[in-house]
């Protein structure tokens, strides 16, 4: 590897082809770069804009440094955004993944705690009094108990945690934000996946795509969230056994009525969490109820590809208005 080729490459705006951006990512996560060349990197990738390979490669080095779980077979799915919306809203992708486990469907939750919500996917496990799995072996018992199983992303993936002080330090958006969906260690069949810009959404398709996923979504919501929202036309690409298909889904084709993004917005975690509560209880604001079934249909849909997305979506608005009936959450 030239370290300095690749980043005369970068600085030109020229694409790094998939090994070359393995063997420079590899080089990152085991220490071979300098903090300047490291720096330099992810400066220069997100001044160039990020590619499937270049993102492929970097989650493909990041998964061979991780704690995997090899031991859970059959249908599984994760629901999950890149974060970075900056809405400061309730955490929609948990509660979407308690349903579908209320449901009887294998759920592998990978996150981590808030960055841009108000609330992050580890801070509502942890708070509703579910454990935040720290090893490969507890996954596949914790799912023969409840259906979901989180994965609490930092004892998965201790590489990371050299290239924390440099994050830290850049205090910017890098490909390590896009990586973070792509990274779940029980390696989920099915997903949900949302980001809060369209530019991101075909190479997160593409990168799915290189992962074998069977069915996902990649999502950008009306209103700039990183999940479907009923504000008004939301984007979406479909990835189906290596297929992709681009469609604007509409919530009001659906019967549901539009808002305004401040309607999901929680001021802080303490409201973040009162407002998950309500949910998962089938009660708390409209808006909120039907963004998360806007994603639980989604989720529905991915799952039974046969049934169709309208059909899909008016079940999931009476799940969720029915609140949880079989998982027990504080």
């Amino acid at each position: 590897m030239n370290i300095q080729k690749s980043l005369n490459k970068i600085c030109d705006k020229q694409n790094l082809d998939y090994h070359e951006s393995r063997d420079i990512f590899r080089a990152l996560f085991e220490g071979g770069l300098t903090g300047a060349q490291s720096g330099a990197l992810l400066l220069g990738l997100r001044f160039k804009g990020e590619t499937g390979d270049e993102l492929g490669a970097a989650v493909s080095v990041a998964l061979e440094k991780a704690r995997l779980v090899d031991n859970v077979r059959g249908i599984r799915i994760d629901t999950c955004g890149t974060g970075g919306d900056g809405r400061s809203s309730f955490n929609c992708s948990t509660a979407v993944a308690f349903f579908l486990a209320d449901l009887g469907v294998k759920v592998v939750k990978h996150g981590n705690r808030a960055v841009s919500s108000s609330s992050g996917s580890a801070d509502v496990v942890e708070a509703l009094g579910l454990p935040l799995l720290d090893d490969p072996l507890k996954v596949e018992p914790e799912l023969a108990r409840t259906n979901f199983a989180f994965l609490f992303a930092p004892h998965f993936h201790p590489s990371f945690a050299q290239i924390a002080p440099l994050r830290k330090e850049l205090g910017i958006r890098s490909i390590f934000n896009l990586m973070g969906p792509l990274l779940n260690p029980a390696r989920p069949t099915h997903q949900v996946l949302g980001v809060p810009c369209t530019s991101f959404m075909p190479i997160m398709a593409d990168v799915l795509v290189k992962n074998n996923v069977v069915s996902a979504a990649v999502v950008h919501g009306s209103g700039g969230f990183d999940e479907l929202s009923p504000c008004g036309n939301n984007r979406v690409i479909f990835v189906h056994e290596g297929s992709l298909k681009e469609e604007i889904i509409d919530p009001s084709e659906f019967g549901f009525p539009a808002c305004l993004p401040e309607a999901m917005v929680c001021r802080n975690k303490e409201e973040a969490l009162l407002r998950q509560k309500e949910i998962l209880r089938g009660a708390g604001k409209e808006a909120m109820q039907d963004m998360v079934a806007l994603n639980l249909g989604l989720g529905l849909h991915l799952i039974e590809p046969g049934k169709n997305l309208r059909k899909c979506m008016l079940l999931a608005r009476d799940i969720v208005r029915s609140g949880l009936q079989n998982l027990k959450v504080c």
